[in-house]
This record gives C-alpha cells, structure tokens and sequence, in this order.
C-alpha cells in the first residue's frame, strides 16, 4: 500500500485516534459529512466558466 503523504499506516491509524478522542466517534459522520460538501462545492465552483461574473459586477 503506497503511503499518503510520506505517512505510513501505523502513523494514520494514530491520526484517526486522536481525531476520534478529539470529537468522538458520534460526531465523526457529521464532519466528514460537512467535508464532502465542502469538497463537492468546491469542485463546482472550480468547474464554473465564469458566466456569473457579470451578475457580481452589477
């Protein structure tokens, strides 16, 4: 398995520790969910061809 980052799996599975003792494990869905959201709103505003641009200048 190639390691992300220069990080091995050792060092991931104590990220992913910490990050669960930090906000526990019920409120964990909620962030990555919030993070999916952000990247997919994200890639569609890198993907827009600047056809708004006009409204934002009015």
């Amino acid at each position: 398995m190639p390691a992300m980052f220069g990080l091995g799996v050792p060092e991931l599975i104590i990220i992913l520790i910490i990050i669960v003792f930090i906000f526990g494990a019920n409120r964990l869905p909620q962030l990555a969910t919030g993070l999916g959201k952000s990247i997919k709103n994200f890639k569609e505003a890198s993907r827009d061809d600047g056809s708004n641009d006009d409204k934002d200048k009015k």
